[in-house]
């Protein structure tokens, strides 16, 4: 089990669609890094000024996050990103 520390958030990445809405099926190559990813677990926040920081990111929230951040990480066969919760830019509901 990976535990973040501080303000990080460790997500897995959803995979791509295939298919559009529309049924039009994309190549491999015509495909993006998808953005949004699921919460798998949640640090417990970073203390600062003697305060701890809140934690607005809960574990299996899908979230936005940006294009290049984190740190990648494979555990067990499975590929993770480990986050600063900075780095969401959204949660999708």
């Amino acid at each position: 089990m990976i535990k973040p520390l501080a303000s990080r958030v460790l997500i897995k990445m959803k995979e791509s669609e295939e298919t559009t809405k529309s049924g039009i099926i994309l190549s491999s190559g015509s495909k993006e890094k998808p953005q949004i990813a699921q919460v798998i677990e949640v640090g417990p926040g970073q203390n600062v000024d003697g305060k701890i920081e809140e934690m607005y990111i809960k574990k299996g929230d899908n979230v936005i996050v940006s294009k290049y951040s984190g740190t990648e990480v494979k555990y067990e066969g499975e590929e993770y990103i480990i986050v600063k919760q900075e780095d969401i830019l959204a949660i999708v509901e």
